[in-house]
């Protein structure tokens, strides 16, 4: 029997595997493309020579009022330092002075940034140039800009809705129910107001009560997704004049950089994501074991849940998962964690149905995939007590966490007859099955 080392990310370090070989179904690793090699050329050139766009110098002028948005420190894969300085400076050559530049941190629903975070995910010349702006979807001086034609009302940040152009940053992967990142969801859920984002997640369950999650929005599913097509709605009422939107290739470096129209080029990045990401699988395994690739994908168990959404993909029905987040922020946001206190899965429902919000659909997202499988979670001893309560069986190394699996797979009379799906970075790789 031949062993084979396999290594995952977990934190900013790493645990190995040693497997056996025959059982390798397959290492489910995004396609390799062409790496950026100059980010400040490759910016420049998206930016003087956009899509379905004039140049960003052109689309602002002297006098403008610009609000650039900026995806907070959980989308730290963004890399957004590196290309923002560039988008500040033609802003600048377009006659825009800094004084009349603001960013708008694009937490949605998460927690405010330090100032160390700030420029974490500004850099700091930008952040000694300009106006750093936190979103706060519950502020009382929100702005009302219209509603979407499924009656989401869309309410937004004050700089944001104040601003004479706003320019939308970030980066596109794949998302669990919007189909992909980046984009229009710097608006809603970035700068939304709680309401609306609330409404328009909400989108993501089933019509019926029982019926779970709308098969309508799922991961890279574009067309006809409702929740996007709301989301593409409210972006339209605000109509950002520019987008720049980063693709990064499976080890995180950049792949290419979009720009030009707010949805056109977003459109186009999807496409680029799918070409590195989208993986023909040669099947589902019995066992799958996956990581998000570290830190900061699993800063917690929130961030994290976009590994399950992938890896159960990989997964036959009833299957096992082994996952690796080290969660060092485990109970952030205390919505999610509080909301695994349910014992049924139609009451939990109910509830989501009831009082929806984004952590708490996520939860009942993981807590569905526990119902039905085993979900082992390599994770820091100390995060133990509160991993238990979502139905995933904590431990702290991952040869502990195989040894379980085995005696499982004996028990279940696979011991010789079981395969393997290995997704070392199973937030951005989407296996495609025929």
């Amino acid at each position: 029997m031949a062993l084979k080392t396999f290594k995952f990310g977990i934190g900013e370090g790493y645990q190995e595997i040693a497997l056996p070989e025959e059982h390798i179904l397959q290492v489910i690793e995004g396609n390799e493309v062409p790496k950026l090699k100059d980010i400040k050329a490759a910016t420049i050139e998206a930016l003087r020579n956009p899509i379905n766009s004039e140049p960003l110098q052109s689309v602002v002028k002297q006098g403008d009022k610009v609000a650039i948005i900026v995806s907070d420190i959980t989308r730290g894969w963004i890399r957004t330092p590196e290309f923002l300085k560039y988008v500040v400076d033609e802003v600048n050559l377009g006659g825009v002075a800094d004084e009349d530049i603001c960013i708008v941190i694009a937490q949605g629903t998460h927690r405010a940034q330090t100032k160390a975070e700030d420029i974490a995910v500004c850099g700091q010349e930008v952040v000694d140039r300009i106006k750093v702006y936190q979103h706060d979807c519950l502020a009382d001086d929100l702005v009302h800009i219209g509603d979407t034609s499924r009656g989401t009302p869309v309410w937004i940040n004050k700089h944001v809705a104040d601003a004479d152009k706003v320019i939308v940053t970030g980066g596109i992967t794949v998302h669990l129910m919007a189909g992909f990142g980046g984009g229009r969801k710097s608006i809603l859920p970035g700068v939304a107001g709680d309401a609306t984002i609330q409404k328009n997640h909400a989108l993501a369950l089933a019509d019926e009560v029982g019926a779970g999650i709308s098969q309508e929005t799922r991961t890279t599913l574009i067309d006809h997704n409702r929740l996007n097509d709301d989301m593409c709605e409210a972006a339209a009422l605000l109509a950002p004049c520019f987008l720049v939107n980063s693709v990064m290739d499976t080890d995180g470096d950049f792949a290419r950089i979009v720009a030009g129209h707010w949805h056109d080029a977003w459109l186009e990045g999807t496409k680029e994501v799918m070409k590195i990401q989208g993986v023909k699988v040669k099947g589902q395994a019995d066992v799958v074991i996956a990581s998000p690739g570290g830190f900061p994908k699993d800063i917690n168990l929130y961030q994290g849940s976009k590994t399950y959404d992938t890896a159960e993909m990989a997964l036959k029905p009833g299957g096992i998962v082994i996952s690796l987040l080290e969660a060092r922020e485990v109970n952030d946001p205390p919505e999610y964690m509080q909301s695994f206190r349910y014992d049924d899965l139609i009451e939990m429902e109910k509830a989501v149905r009831a009082k929806f919000t984004i952590p708490f659909f996520i939860a009942y997202r993981l807590f569905l995939l526990c119902q039905k499988s085993t979900v082992y979670i390599v994770t820091k001893k100390e995060n133990f007590e509160a991993v238990r309560k979502t139905g995933q069986i904590p431990v702290e190394t991952l040869a502990e966490a195989w040894t379980l699996a085995q005696q499982q797979l004996v028990e279940r009379g696979l011991q010789d007859d079981y395969t393997v799906n290995i997704m070392q970075h199973a937030a951005n790789t989407v296996p495609m099955i025929d």
